[in-house]
């Protein structure tokens, strides 16, 4: 156990730490492996089987866990940018150190595995086309652009850096630091009611706004707009996971997805960190804090792994459809399978390249 302590918990000698919040991000990955979990064991799943039909629930929940993310790194990101001037190359190249060891490391393991398997690379033929493609994607265009993701969950760092140039520039060109706390949240509530319509109209990039929640909750807290919080963070979760399968079944709007997980994110992590009950207390447990620590790595370097352990299944066990036992029964050894690389690749390049010091490590989010 205290090996476990001293490689996964991380310093908190820059600031009081909130440990609900790497709970809540190794809640949120494991989210994000449930859904490949899923879209990978179905191919055993008996057909309309209840399992398969519960299955099929927590798939659409997609990338909820990313959404969460994207709260967390709202209210980190715009904590450290609001509380005082920072040059903005040290802090670009401080967000770059931060994404760039751990991708590139997992991003050079795609590339050997597309040119030793070329019927599985996403990679175009042609010598031009290909180097084209390569650097768009190590250039983390895919998300916010039109372009196909060598590692399919690197979509969400091209919203994570969009993220990171346009708050230091609104801050700056807005004065931000300059207004009442509490303009500054009806300011992006305002912000947020308005582009959740246009969205909803137009379509686009809506999970940006999934980064707002955590701009008013840093607000919020670093003000003390609320004095107490109720108990109810952990049934906002609880809703906001049946909401988006409810939606998601009934085919309704996407941008209704948004709002509500807007809103029952922001509530949730609200009473986790400023209320010390139950909920701060499940997501402050050891185990899922470490799990969010590493996250990123897990993040990056799950989905190759959780391929690997169903394809070695599928030579030890050929899928039927005639299962639905296996679902549960594969589910954690299948979680622990992915844990191994991920710790490594946390162990030897996360924590040493982008966590170098006490002063770096709890001042950044954990990327997803």
């Amino acid at each position: 156990m205290n090996w476990f302590r001293k490689t996964f918990e991380v310093s908190h000698t820059s600031h009081k730490a909130i440990l609900s919040m790497e709970g809540i991000r190794g809640f949120a990955v494991f989210l994000v492996f449930l859904v490949h979990y899923v879209t990978l064991i179905q191919p055993w799943l008996i057909e309309d089987s209840m399992t398969s039909v519960a299955a099929r629930h927590v798939r659409s929940l997609g990338n909820v866990g990313v959404d969460l993310f994207f709260v967390l790194s709202g209210y980190l990101i715009y904590g450290m940018l609001i509380k005082g001037h920072r040059p903005f190359l040290p802090y670009l190249r401080r967000r770059a150190e931060r994404i760039y060891p751990t991708f590139t490391v997992v991003f050079s393991i795609y590339l050997l595995l597309s040119f030793a398997l070329p019927s599985l690379s996403r990679i175009p033929s042609g010598f031009k086309n290909a180097t084209i493609f390569i650097a768009q994607n190590f250039a983390l265009l895919p998300g916010i652009f039109d372009v196909p993701a060598i590692i399919t969950v690197a979509w969400s760092l091209s919203y994570e850096f969009f993220y990171y140039l346009i708050v230091p520039l609104m801050v700056a060109s807005l004065s931000l630091r300059k207004w009442n706390p509490k303009a500054r949240v009806m300011f992006f509530l305002a912000l947020s009611v308005i582009l959740f319509w246009y969205f909803a109209v137009n379509g686009g990039l809506i999970r940006l706004l999934m980064f707002v929640p955590g701009i008013v909750m840093y607000e919020v807290i670093a003000n003390k707009m609320i004095v107490k919080m109720p108990a109810i963070g952990l049934a906002a979760l609880l809703a906001a996971l049946g909401v988006v399968a409810y939606l998601n079944a009934a085919n309704s709007p996407g941008w209704l997805k948004y709002v509500a997980l807007y809103v029952l994110f922001l509530v949730f992590c609200l009473e986790c960190f400023m209320r010390e009950g139950l909920t701060a207390r499940l997501f402050s447990w050891a185990p899922l804090r470490w799990l969010g620590n590493m996250s990123y790595s897990y993040y990056l370097i799950h989905g190759l792994a959780l391929n690997f352990v169903f394809l070695t299944l599928s030579k030890i066990y050929p899928s039927a459809k005639s299962d639905t036992v296996l679902f549960w029964i594969f589910l954690l050894p299948a979680f622990f399978l992915t844990m191994i690389p991920s710790a490594i690749l946390f162990i030897y390049v996360e924590k040493p390249w982008s966590l170098p010091g006490p002063q770096a490590k709890k001042t950044d989010p954990q990327i997803a």
